[in-house]
């Protein structure tokens, strides 16, 4: 009977995964249950969370249905039954049990020539059987789940091929058959198999660690002042939103907040990447399991648990970590009917090997002018359980999702946000790079550079008409007096300006061309008019800092063979300046576009053939952001859940964003290369072990090396050199 769920989350024990392939198939077999939004799959802890949209209940026994139908085991999951078990353990005690009785096998045979032996054949045997039965039973479990569904993968392979080895050995021994026994070859092929799946879990564990390793950042306990005066320490989990947490010198913040009193110096370089403590003043943000360096604080708090900005880096790179890149679809295609190719093949090599085994002699000799020297496989069985064993299925599988994860981390640890896999492949295909200036480009800061009245002084007017804005602009004329005034109807205009009534005499301070607009008659060139009725009042030119190393950016992406752009609201005359100051050409900068414009000038850049990366600021840039092939948010760690972006930066250093885009190429390259060393081993290895021309214990070896490759290639990910601020997730 199935039961409805009525909660945001599910969270489910899976089993019978065993390695990163496996997981990808639970995360497509729960995503594509109704209802459900997103679903995480943690390899390491054998762990589902499924996340259910907004606008209705999940059945869980859909779930499991899913889960059961993809050749996997699940249940429910309690919250207090939520140990952390990692998977690499289990692996680890079947490679401990394999070479502790494959090394004898390989000795007696190898060193002492003791393989046609018959008492050594019944060592053999006892040595084998707790390898074939112990570590092989995951294998096992893995191909009768698969089979039970009609469907096969590596389980089946290894299945196969080992059983058919220790199944006509132990045929051999009990029946007095004379000649070589294969018991060494049988454990050897599960051995080495597993030492290749250890690898990858421990790759897998080892980057969920660096996440959950975010988790413990927020302490276990937080003060909270009451009512009275008095301070109480409580556990993080009783905190809640609105009430004031004291934080001394030396204290982790518990949750996201404001400062309400003090100020202190709070170190972030865990959230965003930034090396220098942040000074903290009233109404600053606060951030869960950031350290308070100097001061006392006290901060109401705005946000716990899986709401705070940290759980949400959290989950984009959780996110980035389970999501699939197009490319893995041919990946994908060929693996559905790998196994099924290889058993074929495999037959095919044991029947040729045992009803023409001199033609099959005959090819293998002439094949060794052009090879190498390898001897005649001693029987037809021994070459289909060869081709059983070399082909790899797993490589193929883990080439992309392997590389996104490595990807993403390495981002993490550059706040760097990767989205998904999908912006990997966008960023490899760019022709165009387009920024917005304000606080992409410029500090985001603007001053008055000048000032003219045209008339009596217009600095007191129109500092207290921009008085009531947080627009900027807007407080950059404030500045200039704290002189108010008793306006009526006063309002802002979104990309215009604003403006008031005063004694019945309508009042506008704003953007040229929203001041001609409105009948104002405009003579004079400045970013900001002030009018007095129908007439100018005042004109004011401001002026914001480039950021360092902006232009340097710039050339960076034309030595790299992209255009650049710039999209300004700014007069063009300002604009101009800001662009000779980078190095810009007039035709490549856009002034004077409002916010909501922006989306149609990248749309017009792609419809002229340009794959176009837009990068701003996260705050009016959201539609430009979706419109653009890649968009490249300079973000808050506040903003994090809701940017349209494909990749967020969490720090202000523009050098970032080149980084940011070279990383997703790196990891695009490193997904191509992984791609096409497992199609090319395959495509080697297959025809060669049905040849002869590698023995099953060098098919388990380079079946096991196929996947260290693809793991060790993802992984120079993590160890490439950062070339901005250090770290986001701990190491």
């Amino acid at each position: 009977m199935f039961y409805q769920v009525n909660l945001a989350s599910t969270r489910l024990a899976v089993s019978g995964m065993n390695c990163s392939n496996c997981a990808r198939h639970v995360t497509e077999a729960l995503q594509s249950v109704p209802g459900v939004a997103a679903a995480e799959v943690s390899l390491g802890e054998g762990r589902a969370a499924v996340k259910w949209k907004a606008d209705g209940a999940g059945r869980l026994g859909d779930l499991l249905a899913a889960v059961k139908a993809a050749g996997y085991e699940a249940q429910p999951l309690a919250e207090e039954a939520e140990a952390h078990q990692h998977s690499d353990a289990g692996w680890r005690r079947s490679v401990i049990l394999g070479v502790a009785c494959t090394a004898p096998l390989m000795v007696g045979e190898w060193a002492f020539g003791l393989g046609m032996t018959r008492w050594f054949q019944w060592v053999a045997f006892g040595l084998a059987l707790p390898v074939q039965v112990i570590s092989g039973a995951r294998f096992y479990r893995g191909a009768w789940r698969q089979l039970k569904t009609g469907g096969s993968n590596m389980d089946t392979l290894v299945a196969l091929g080992s059983t058919a080895a220790f199944g006509y050995s132990v045929w051999a021994l009990l029946a007095g058959q004379a000649g070589h026994s294969y018991f060494m070859e049988a454990a050897a092929i599960i051995t080495l198999i597993s030492v290749g799946h250890w690898m990858e879990a421990r790759a897998s564990v080892q980057a969920e660690k660096s996440l959950r390793a975010l988790f413990a950042l927020a302490p276990p306990t937080a003060r909270r002042k009451n009512p009275d005066g008095s301070e109480t320490e409580i556990p993080v989990a009783q905190v809640r939103a609105g009430e004031v947490l004291v934080l001394r010198p030396g204290d982790r913040a518990a949750a996201d907040g404001k400062v309400q009193e003090g100020a202190g110096s709070f170190d972030e370089a865990m959230l965003t990447g930034e090396s220098l403590p942040v000074e903290k003043a009233p109404g600053a943000e606060i951030y869960a399991g950031t350290i308070n360096r100097n001061g006392h604080v006290l901060v109401t708090v705005t946000a716990t648990g899986e709401t705070t900005a940290m759980a949400r880096i959290i989950a984009a790179v959780q996110r980035a970590q389970n999501s699939r890149a197009d490319i893995q679809r041919l990946a994908d295609r060929v693996s559905n009917v790998f196994v099924p190719i290889v058993v074929t093949v495999a037959l095919a090599a044991g029947l040729w090997w045992a009803l023409a085994p001199q033609a099959a002699a005959r090819a293998h000799t002439a094949l060794e002018h052009f090879l190498w020297m390898a001897p005649i496989p001693s029987s037809a069985l021994i070459a289909a359980v060869a081709v059983l064993v070399v082909a790899c299925p797993c490589a193929m599988g883990l080439a992309t999702p392997i590389a996104i994860m490595a990807g993403a981390n390495a981002g993490a640890r550059r706040g760097i946000l990767i989205r998904d896999g999908a912006a990997l492949e966008k960023a490899g295909k760019l022709t165009c790079i387009v920024f917005d200036k304000t606080g992409t480009l410029t500090v985001g800061r603007p001053e008055v550079a000048e000032a003219k009245s045209l008339g009596e002084d217009a600095r007191p007017l129109a500092a207290a008409l921009a008085r009531g804005s947080s627009h900027p602009l807007s407080q950059a004329i404030a500045k200039l007096s704290p002189e108010t005034r008793p306006w009526q109807n006063w309002r802002e205009i979104a990309g215009g300006g604003v403006e008031a009534q005063l004694d019945g005499v309508t009042m506008r301070l704003g953007s040229l061309t929203w001041l001609r607009a409105a009948g104002v008659e405009i003579s004079g060139e400045g970013t900001v008019g002030l009018a007095v009725g129908s007439r100018l009042a005042g004109l004011f030119t401001l002026r914001d800092a480039l950021k360092p190393g902006a232009a340097d950016v710039v050339a960076q992406f034309r030595r790299q063979g992209l255009k650049v752009r710039m999209i300004t609201g700014d007069q063009r005359a300002a604009a101009l300046v800001i662009a000779a100051q980078l190095g810009l050409q007039p035709e490549e900068v856009s002034a004077g576009v409002r916010p909501e414009e922006k989306a149609g000038l990248v749309r017009q850049l792609q419809e002229q053939g340009e794959r176009v990366a837009f990068v701003g600021d996260g705050i009016n840039d959201a539609p430009a952001l979706e419109q653009a092939d890649l968009g490249v948010a300079v973000s808050r760690a506040s903003d994090v859940a809701g940017e349209a972006a494909d990749l967020v930066l969490l720090q202000s250093d523009i050098q970032a964003i080149p980084e940011a885009i070279a990383l997703a190429r790196a990891t695009l390259r490193t997904i191509k290369q992984n791609l096409f060393w497992a199609f090319f081993y395959n495509a080697a290895a297959v025809p060669l072990a049905a040849l002869g021309f590698l023995s099953p214990i060098l098919c388990a070896a380079t079946m096991g090396l196929s996947d260290l490759v693809v793991i060790g290639n993802a992984l120079r990910l993590m160890r490439a050199r950062q070339r901005v601020h250090p770290v986001l997730l701990p190491d």
